[in-house]
This record gives C-alpha cells, sequence and structure tokens, in this order.
C-alpha cells in the first residue's frame, strides 16, 4: 500500500515550544515541504504565521504538495470571530485545507448551540473558498460517549447545512497531540476512538492524527476507513524507520 498520499506531514511547535528561533522554525517548516516533495507526501501541515512563506516555496517549486494549517490551536476555546478572523487570513496566505480545534470544552459543557454554530459558520468559510474543513475534537478529552455523540452531531450539521456533494471535504480529526493527559493515556488517535469516529462520522472522512508509529499501523488505520493521516514523522512512516516522540 503506498501510504504517502494519506499523510499529512507535521510541524506545529511554536519557537518557545521548541527551543528554536523564528529563523530556525522557517527553516524546519521549509525542510518539512523538501521532505514532502521528496517522498511524494500529500501534504504539510503547519502554524498559521507559515503559511505564506510555504505557499511561495511550494509555488517556486511548482509542487502540487497541499498547505494544511491549524485554528483556534490548540485549546479550541477561542472565540468564532477569532477562528473566522484567522481562517479568512490563512486563506488569503494560500493555504489549501484549514483544521479547526472545535470548542470541546463548551461541548462538553452542554453549550452545543455555540458548537454547532462555530462548525457551520467556520465551514462555510472553507467551502465557499473551494477549502477542505478539519474537526479536530480531541479525543483524549472525551469519553468514548462524547466520542460518538460530538462525531455525529458534526456529521448531522454538515448533512443539514451543506451539499451532499461537498460532504468529502469536511473531515472529522481526531487530536491536535497536544493535549496533556494523565498517567501515561496516549493523546493522539486510538484505534477504539478511531472506530467509534467511524462508526459515526456517516458521509464525513475521518483524519488519524498522533499515535500512528508504524506502516503497519498506518496501513490497519487506512484499512479501518481513516482517510488522513497526521504525522510528525511521515518520511519515517514511508521509509520503515523508526518512529521515536513526535505525534
Amino acid at each position: 500500500m503506498k501510504i504517502n498520499t494519506y499523510l499529512d506531514s507535521t510541524y506545529l511547535k511554536t519557537p518557545a515550544q521548541s527551543g528554536l528561533t523564528e529563523e530556525q522554525t522557517l527553516e524546519t517548516v521549509i525542510n518539512l515541504a523538501k521532505e514532502a516533495i521528496e517522498n511524494d507526501i500529500f501534504a504539510v501541515m503547519i502554524r498559521p504565521d507559515y503559511v505564506k512563506k510555504m505557499k511561495q516555496f511550494l509555488t517556486e517549486q511548482n509542487s502540487n504538495v497541499v498547505i494544511g494549517t491549524v485554528i483556534g490551536f490548540h485549546e479550541g476555546t477561542y472565540s468564532k470571530e477569532h477562528k473566522l478572523a484567522e481562517a479568512q487570513k490563512a486563506i488569503e496566505d494560500g493555504v489549501d485545507e484549514l483544521d479547526f480545534v472545535i470548542n470541546y470544552e463548551a461541548y462538553k459543557n452542554g453549550e452545543v448551540d455555540a458548537v454547532k454554530s462555530e462548525f457551520v459558520d467556520c465551514t462555510k468559510l472553507c467551502l465557499d473558498n473551494g477549502k477542505i474543513a478539519k474537526w479536530i475534537i480531541e479525543i483524549a478529552a472525551l469519553t468514548d460517549e462524547q466520542i460518538a455523540d460530538i462525531t455525529k452531531k458534526i456529521s448531522t450539521w454538515a448533512e443539514e447545512n451543506f451539499k451532499t456533494e461537498d460532504l468529502h471535504r469536511i473531515f472529522v480529526k481526531s487530536s491536535t497531540g497536544f493535549y496533556q493527559t494523565e498517567g501515561g493515556k496516549p493523546n493522539g488517535a486510538t484505534v477504539e476512538g478511531i472506530k467509534i469516529m467511524l462508526e459515526n462520522a456517516g458521509s464525513l472522512p475521518v483524519k488519524a492524527a498522533g499515535g500512528v508509529r508504524t506502516p503497519e499501523e498506518a496501513e490497519y488505520m487506512i484499512n479501518l476507513g481513516v482517510k488522513r493521516i497526521g504525522t510528525s514523522s511521515a518520511k519515517a512512516l514511508i521509509k520503515n524507520e523508526e518512529v521515536s516522540g513526535g505525534y
């Protein structure tokens, strides 16, 4: 199986988180793009700050590598207006795909109408501009019942508000990779969590993010029905090298 076409090669650490300078971070991001070009990796997933320079670089390289970014990252608690503004800027900078962190804390507090509103408005912005929207539900922060419920709600909201032919452009995504778990529990995609998402996503595609460490695990996820895999070790997965740490 050629897993390259399923991979979003990901680097989302800020300079403050990594200890790198701004210039070193940009260099890391550009190297990610070079790696994607050389290995036929489908997409690069980066912070919004670097989208414009990434677009310039990939255009210069005449590359069709897709650019993805994260919105409302990583807590998801930003206002709808903030997420819309951040998304609009990324679209203007040349992004192709936008991975929003849904306000899962608001969802857990029963503020379903507010979560629905941000989902509908932000997704509409993406689709109106020919972009793909992905919604991170942060499964490590949810119970199995909540994973099923919020996935089903997103699927229902999508079907109620958007055309059937656009539903393949709206993903449900498992994780940010930045959620702090306790007791060594995984903070990324798990087989159990992904199965629950797939069972409840309806017509929407599912992205497994984080936790995929080997080519075999990637193939297993794809065979389950996952359409995209987010990883900070895309090259290692393709080359069947050891994956250490990361996302």
